[in-house]
């Protein structure tokens, strides 16, 4: 087989070629892919939109709510504040609406009748999601998406 390569070129192919694997490597994970940040919000976010389903929460507080983030928009009574919320509790690798883990132990502590049921796009994807404040755990997850939900007792 015929190099065409001299002797010098030969040894600097490899350097050469590994320089320039290292680069890629640093150059395509963003930092956010590691869990340091969430990721930008895009062109491709903007269609963040969620409608919002309350029962038996309560005079003032039961109804059909819509809310869109990035801008914000919507027929809520504290679109901004439900943004906010739900920026807040978006992580890279988790779900903002995910229910409470199979086996978790929870306080046996009823926070009333409410139900919710939250629908539509969140940071590009599908939500499906719905919340009672049966025991604690329960009422924890409502609680973290306050004012998106209902404050109880307000």
């Amino acid at each position: 087989m015929t190099s065409l390569l001299s002797g010098a070129g030969r040894c600097l192919l490899p350097v050469s070629l590994a320089a320039a694997a290292s680069f890629l490597a640093l150059t395509t994970v963003p930092a956010f892919a590691a869990g340091a940040m969430p990721p930008p919000v895009g062109p491709e976010d903007r269609g963040d939109h969620l409608t919002v389903v309350v029962r038996h929460a309560g005079a003032g507080r039961d109804g059909t709510y819509e809310v869109s983030c990035h801008p914000d928009a919507g027929r809520h009574p504290n679109v901004a504040g439900a943004c906010r919320a739900l920026d807040t509790h978006t992580r890279w690798g988790r779900d903002p609406f995910a229910p409470v883990d199979r086996g978790t132990v929870c306080t046996p502590l009823y926070g009333g009748p409410a139900t919710a049921h939250v629908t539509g796009v969140w940071a590009g994807r599908p939500v499906d999601a719905s919340y009672d404040r049966g025991d604690g755990c329960q009422i924890a997850r409502w609680d973290r998406m306050v004012p998106l939900l209902p404050r109880a007792g307000a």
